[in-house]
């Protein structure tokens, strides 16, 4: 199948646009933004843990209310983009989460920096699903990969951005709110780039030609003859399949080892290690910029072995399993060690291999096709904001408790072996007849 798409002919004699690629590099930096805006508050908790007396499992509950929305408005927001297509969904998401961004300087108290994230939560949730649909709909079989890749690798990339860029500003203006504010009114313009720029649909955009569109229409007619026909049951047909439940869970877990390191690594660094404000900035930046550049490596990978003939189980497994493998390692090796530099290279070496993972975004499109992509891209991304959920809470709970993060950095690990578990379990190469 993946020979047959990749040898598509080309048969328009203008050379194809790459339109689609411009568009996924649109989402890479919208999901950049989406990871500034919600790192903001782990960057500037010290500060806002001092300015309103916070204790641990306090500012646990805080960094974990994002969640709570965001998690509940996922399958809504996956919907949404099934129905009403993804340009709207992600427009509209971004120019609203950017107000709750800026609203939250406002604050005067714990309880209204809580409803602000709460807000924050409810708007981000459905970029991702909407951009799984994207994928589905843009991409090619081989190239999906990539354009998971890419949309997913705005976490790691806006992570590692957010911390310089949220720290830098907060030093600049001697001012947590003023950093808040600059980074909503920016997201907010952002949200009107993206309605501008983005189509539902190949032969809807300006840009596209004759020869990319048909490019990507021969793929996925292709695609399409492969698919079992439609049984005509529900959504909840879904859930009688192993793999649409490993999905979810291996996103859980995945999810638990990196929403722990964004919500508490710095607040690790700052207690644990002596990292002043700058110094936790410039350890984030590098840290989370190792895992960028591993998400795009992985991508890269994976539709390279796909377009040589790689079966997707084959490719799939393996890559997840070396990710899962590598990141449990290097996160376990952390606990043991007291030398800062050691910390920052082994995080950096975590995350590098970790966000290979974030393929999982090819997964909706291939179980379920275009059509409920939005929908099954929802749910897996409820079972990882579970995670987002529980996890600063546990960690803040556990450190409250212990005095310690060693038990915190055993609980990454553990997720680290249940997603080699459950990546290892999905039929990557089966499209389900719901």
């Amino acid at each position: 199948m993946s020979e047959q798409v990749s040898t598509i002919a080309m048969t328009d004699a203008a050379k194809p646009t790459g339109v689609r690629w411009k568009i996924f590099l649109l989402m890479l930096f919208l999901i950049s933004i989406n990871y500034i805006d919600r790192a903001s508050l782990s960057v500037a908790m010290p500060l806002i843990a001092k300015e309103f007396d916070i204790d641990p499992a306090m500012q646990g509950l805080i960094l974990s209310s994002f969640f709570w929305t965001y998690a509940f408005m996922q399958v809504p927001g996956g919907m949404l983009a099934d129905r009403y297509k993804p340009r709207i969904v992600i427009a509209a998401a971004t120019f609203f989460w950017g107000a709750f961004q800026a609203l939250a300087a406002l604050s005067t108290s714990w309880f209204l920096l809580l409803l602000t994230r709460l807000g924050l939560g409810a708007s981000e949730a459905p970029i991702y699903p909407a951009g799984g649909k994207l994928n589905a709909i843009w991409m090619t079989q081989t190239e999906r990969g990539r354009g998971a890749t890419l949309l997913d690798g705005g976490a790691p990339l806006g992570a590692a951005l957010g911390a310089i860029v949220i720290a830098w500003l907060i030093a600049a203006f001697d001012s947590w709110r003023m950093a808040f504010v600059i980074a909503g009114v920016g997201t907010m313009l952002c949200g009107i780039w993206a309605w501008q720029y983005i189509r539902n649909a190949p032969r809807e955009h300006p840009g596209v030609n004759e020869a990319e569109a048909r490019y990507l229409e021969e793929a996925h007619a292709i695609e399409d003859a492969a698919t079992p026909a439609a049984s005509g049951a529900g959504w909840a047909a879904y859930f009688r399949f192993r793999s649409v439940w490993c999905m979810c869970l291996g996103w859980m877990f995945f999810n638990t080892t990196f929403y722990g390191l964004l919500t508490w690594m710095p607040n690790y660094l700052f207690k644990v290690h002596g990292f002043d404000i700058k110094a936790l900035g410039g350890a984030s930046f590098i840290i989370f910029f190792a895992g960028f550049v591993g998400e795009l490596v992985g991508g890269w990978i994976g539709d390279s072995w796909r377009e040589r003939g790689g079966s997707p189980n084959m490719v799939f497994r393996t890559l997840f399993g070396i990710a899962a493998i590598m990141a449990t390692v290097s996160i376990f090796l952390v606990a043991y060690v007291t030398n800062p530099v050691a910390v920052v290279v082994l995080l950096s070496t975590t995350l590098f291999f970790l966000r290979w993972c974030g393929m999982y975004w090819a997964i909706p499109s291939a179980l379920a096709g275009r059509g409920k992509s939005g929908f099954l891209g929802g749910c897996m991304n409820l079972g990882g904001n579970i995670a987002g959920i529980t996890t600063p809470l546990i960690v803040g709970f556990i450190v409250q408790a212990t005095g310690s993060y060693f038990l915190a950095l055993m609980y990454f690990a553990t997720a680290g072996i249940a997603l080699l578990i459950c990546s290892t379990l999905i039929d990557y190469s089966r499209k389900l007849p719901v």
